[in-house]
């Protein structure tokens, strides 16, 4: 039998469940998203992509669902199906300028952004962007059999620069798949609240020892810090905002919530000064000019069930089993009350 043929009615059930009137494209702009769920409804033995047209009527019960405050929620377990290419499990949007003009690949100029140093900038369809966020953590994991950087921790916002082969080969320092920005909430079990930081990955080739993660505290600490962040951090189910914005090729990021002070950085994304206005000798001189990019947003779990060398991989706990999971806390939620793309706006204030 068809493997699909198993496993497709579980998908139909997933956007049965409820009435599409109820579902979150209904309440939210999703018409340049597409998702990515963890879970395989057609038995290719990778996370499900829905694309932009199916995601207008779509809705998972456990996984990607507007609550009853008609809230976006996103939830992904420690053990699940996973991209080809990572070790973490997630319910998270990428964001796909082209709409529903599927004639516009999804690696293409016309379906990604651009800063404005790249070399054929005027090519693209968009030159930077806005990503403008209102959400809070519901769970993160609470087991993980070694304490490394990112367990206990969730992304919930970040921008991908486009991993490609063609620009590898071109040997001009791009094309490598890494991230400007990831933006963390991390809490430690034993901890009453957590922290929110955002990391910068040096854009580096993936074999270079010095590309690594350089964290920019926002409230709490950051993520190789065990110490109880106390008031100056964000509790599970505390509201704060984000927004995001790449205006010609300089990042400006603001951070609010209620009772806490308002941060913000900026950062040339075309160089390697990092936030803090230093240079860093170990970083790709010319930063992500060279690379096309796009936003994510959602629950990107980071406590990988992997046990392994290197910081990524924590040995969380982990069945596959949702029910057990979700009983054992192996698992992140995270519910968005406001998920908003537009163009580059320069920041006010």
């Amino acid at each position: 039998m068809n493997k699909a043929a198993i496993y497709l009615p579980l998908a139909l059930l997933a956007t049965a469940c409820a009435s599409t009137s109820d579902g979150p494209a209904n309440k939210f702009d999703l018409t340049h998203w597409k998702i990515t769920v963890p879970i395989d409804s057609d038995g290719n033995g990778k996370a499900d992509d829905i694309d932009t047209k199916a995601l207008q009527s779509y809705q998972h019960p456990d996984f990607f669902y507007l609550d009853e405050q008609k809230n976006l929620v996103f939830t992904s377990p420690n053990k699940a199906v996973t991209t080809q290419t990572s070790t973490n499990t997630r319910s998270e949007l990428r964001q796909m300028i082209r709409g529903l003009d599927t004639s516009i690949g999804t690696k293409s100029y016309g379906n990604n952004f651009a800063l404005a140093s790249h070399p054929d900038a005027n090519l693209f369809d968009q030159i930077g962007g806005r990503l403008e966020a209102t959400l809070k953590v519901n769970h993160v994991a609470i087991n993980a059999k070694v304490a490394k950087k990112p367990a206990y921790s969730v992304v919930v916002g970040q921008i991908h620069a486009g991993k490609d082969k063609g620009l590898i080969a071109e040997g001009n320092g791009f094309g490598y798949g890494n991230e400007p920005i990831k933006i963390y909430y991390k809490k430690w079990p034993n901890h009453d609240k957590g922290s929110v930081f955002w990391n910068y990955e040096r854009n580096l080739a993936k074999d270079d020892p010095n590309r690594t993660d350089i964290a920019y505290p926002v409230w709490g600490n950051t993520w190789e810090n065990p110490d109880d962040p106390a008031d100056s951090g964000i509790a599970l189910g505390e509201e704060f905002s984000y927004t995001i914005d790449v205006v010609g090729s300089t990042m400006y990021l603001t951070f609010t919530a209620s009772n806490k002070p308002t941060i913000n950085y900026q950062i040339d994304l075309s160089n390697n000064v990092d936030a803090y206005g230093n240079v860093d000798e170990k970083d790709n001189p010319n930063g992500y000019s060279g690379d096309w990019h796009y936003f994510k947003a959602g629950a990107y779990n980071q406590c990988s069930t992997k046990e392994a060398e290197g910081i990524w991989y924590a040995g969380c706990a982990g069945t596959g089993d949702w029910s057990t999971d979700k009983a054992n806390g192996d698992y992140t939620s995270v519910t968005f009350s406001k998920l908003k793309l537009s163009h580059a706006s320069t920041p006010t204030g």
